[in-house]
């Protein structure tokens, strides 16, 4: 590295521009959520200079947002080869000593050999319990050796909570570590609560129909589906024209990054109809804004029922419906609500959790020399 005063750090999704951009209204997930927030913390810090491998959106080759410096490369009309040869030369062009990735694909192999070949450090953060439990390495045969050896050529591999440690121990033979997501903690404000609420994207393992159903069941309830078309999803209009047909419930198909907190302040309960995930952003926003979370299934490390941030139910649909009928009994949705909020600010500060990837960079930066 030419200067040794600080660490220069790049942070490869290259969906997450929209994150930067709000005007941008494109399709992102929890893997660019995760390291928009990261990037742009960390950047606060002199001590290090921060780069984003980003996609084509119409922007600049380069600009700097919130003191991250975003590098365009690839655009998704063009073929596999031809983005991945921009992103190798978005790549060199950071001329990072630490290259940070989430979310198993081909970019992950492309980023892991750059680093093996330039000699950089290159840290991977799992995005799926999938991508911990073997499923991603049975489902793709090819792509699933060369993400495990990606993972084998990783100075550092974060997972995003116990489970997820356990099982890519037992199936690939990885050790890692456990850092949960990170999230800025906004000040909480007396808003009316009137809505339950569900955020996403439509795609399938996230089960949005369901939430439908469940609006069908309560009537007498107000109930907000925020749910932006996934890439691939061609079935998205189907789901907006049944959604359309429940009069208690509001479907809106896009809402900015930077104001969907709003729609956490109004709810009462933020329900979750996931069968798989690892550890939801949405659940940290809702517990951002003390919203209890109801959850189908997904409940990483059993922290809803243990912290008693929310019910989860097993992927019992009639407990989920009991249940949303019970938390909304007295408001007990507010009790669960403070639990929720007490949960986040201890397991997931931005600020306090920053600190943990610091020492991680610095400690990798002075064993390769």
């Amino acid at each position: 590295m030419a200067d040794d005063l600080f660490i220069r750090v790049c942070f490869i999704a290259p969906k997450a521009y929209p994150l930067f951009d709000p005007n941008v209204k494109e399709v992102f997930g929890g893997a660019e959520v995760d390291l928009y927030y990261l990037a742009t913390e960390l950047a606060k810090d002199k001590n290090f200079e921060v780069s984003f491998i980003a996609a084509d959106y119409g922007q600049q080759e380069t600009e700097t947002i919130e003191g991250v410096r975003i590098i365009k490369t690839l655009n998704f009309k063009e073929n596999a080869l031809a983005g991945a040869v921009k992103v190798w030369k978005g790549l060199r062009r950071a001329d990072a000593r630490v290259y940070f990735q989430e979310a198993a694909s081909w970019g992950t192999f492309l980023v892991a050999l750059f680093c093996k070949l330039h000699k950089r450090i290159f840290i991977y953060r799992t995005a799926s319990e999938q991508e911990c439990d073997g499923t991603y390495l049975k489902q793709h045969y090819f792509a699933g050796k060369a993400f495990r050896w990606s993972l084998r050529n990783a100075l550092k591999t974060v997972v995003q909570n116990e489970t997820d440690k356990t099982n890519l121990e037992q199936t690939a033979g990885i050790c890692s570590i456990v850092i949960p997501n990170a999230h800025r903690l906004p000040v909480l404000r007396e808003v009316q609560r009137d809505i339950i609420l569900w955020v996403g994207r439509s795609v399938r393992s996230k089960r949005p129909e369901l939430f439908i159903q469940l609006a069908e069941k309560i009537p007498d309830e107000r109930f907000t589906m925020v749910c932006q078309q996934a890439t691939g999803d061609e079935k998205y209009e189907e789901l907006v024209a049944r959604a359309r047909y429940v009069k208690n419930l509001q479907f809106i198909e896009h809402v900015p990054f930077c104001e969907i907190g709003s729609y956490f302040q109004r709810a009462k309960v933020f329900v979750s109809t996931s069968e798989l995930e690892g550890f939801p952003n949405t659940f940290i926003q809702a517990c951002n804004y003390a919203v209890p979370i109801l959850s189908l299934k997904v409940d990483p490390d059993g922290f809803i029922n243990g912290y008693r941030c929310g019910i989860s139910c097993n992927d019992d649909w009639q407990r989920l419906v009991d249940s949303l009928k019970v938390m909304l009994q007295e408001q007990r949705y507010l009790e669960f609500g403070k639990n929720a909020r007490k949960y986040v600010e201890e397991h997931h500060d931005l600020t306090k959790i920053i600190q943990k990837y610091k020492a991680i960079f610095l400690q990798l930066a002075g064993q390769l020399k």
